[in-house]
């Protein structure tokens, strides 16, 4: 009770999602350890008076031993694991699917063939955003979900101190507007020296709101790479999987329109300059 958070939507989920899908589970730790993680979870989770679940039920397929990263690549042998014992079946397992049998090792292609599903047709949630949704997504294609239980602490100090944030951005225009009319022939220097400490002062105070360590996502202004690799990699994040069921399983999920770098340059010459201005604008990808 003190590692583990007990859910209980999570076999309400899983409930869910079995009637219009298929359901793996595709861990790390061995099936012993498995075995007690899931029982508190799924079968010490039903609602007092409902029919009790074995926690294996929940899934089309169960492996453990995985061996993530090496899963999607490579992979190791498939092999069964005697769920009376725990301990690992003698020779490599080369069948089909037998429903409530844990499997041991396996790679993601074969994950593919035993559930007879395609890589692009696969959501896989994971929580680590290298052996799980990086490999996953680069390798196999599969749709990712990475659960970011941060996001909870980094959306509070959001909205608590995004006024920071607006602030930097009206700087960032009032910058633009000291430059509007000159160019590589001007000699007049414009002293930002206050604005520059400004900006550097209101970065600090939005990293230090989210404690020692900082922001997870934003360094100041910027993003940090932690955040540029979930949006390049992660097609959903959230900080738990369970937002799931707030949503049609036929949702479609879209990213809101981002502007690059020489569209916002656009924007703001548009807000502070002459029409020709755009004509002459150098983009900064990075700080």
């Amino acid at each position: 009770e003190k590692y583990v958070v007990k859910d209980p939507n999570i076999p309400v989920l899983l409930t869910r999602i079995k009637e219009v899908a298929k359901v793996f589970l595709a861990t790390n730790s061995d099936y012993n350890y498995t075995e007690v993680i899931m029982k508190y979870l799924l079968e010490g989770n039903s609602k007092p008076g409902g029919p009790k679940k074995p926690w294996r039920s929940y899934f089309d397929l169960v492996v453990v031993d995985t061996r993530k990263p090496l899963f999607f690549a490579d992979g190791t042998v498939l092999r069964q694991v005697d769920t009376n014992t725990g301990k690992l079946r003698i020779g490599t397992y080369t069948g089909d699917l037998q429903h409530g049998t844990v499997y041991s090792g396996g790679s993601s292609d074969i994950v593919s063939e035993l559930l007879d599903v395609k890589g692009k047709d696969i959501l896989y949630v994971g929580d680590h955003i290298f052996g799980d949704i990086l490999k996953s997504k680069k390798r196999q294609g599969w749709k990712t979900f990475l659960v970011v239980p941060e996001l909870t602490k980094e959306l509070q100090v959001w909205e608590e101190k995004k006024s920071h944030f607006e602030e930097l951005k009206r700087l960032d225009v009032f910058l633009a507007e000291l430059y509007k009319h000159l160019d590589s022939g001007s000699k007049e220097c414009p002293d930002i020296s206050a604005i520059k400490t400004r900006m550097n002062v209101l970065a600090y105070r939005m990293d230090i709101s989210y404690g020692q360590m900082g922001s997870l996502l934003r360094s100041g202004s910027t993003q940090t790479l932690f955040a540029s690799q979930l949006i390049r990699y992660a097609d959903l994040y959230s900080s738990t999987c369970i937002n799931l069921l707030h949503y049609p399983f036929n949702y479609l999920f879209m990213a809101p329109p981002v502007l690059m770098p020489h569209e916002v340059a656009s924007q703001i010459s548009a807000e502070v300059s002459s029409s020709d201005q755009s004509n002459r604008t150098i983009t900064t990808n990075k700080n």
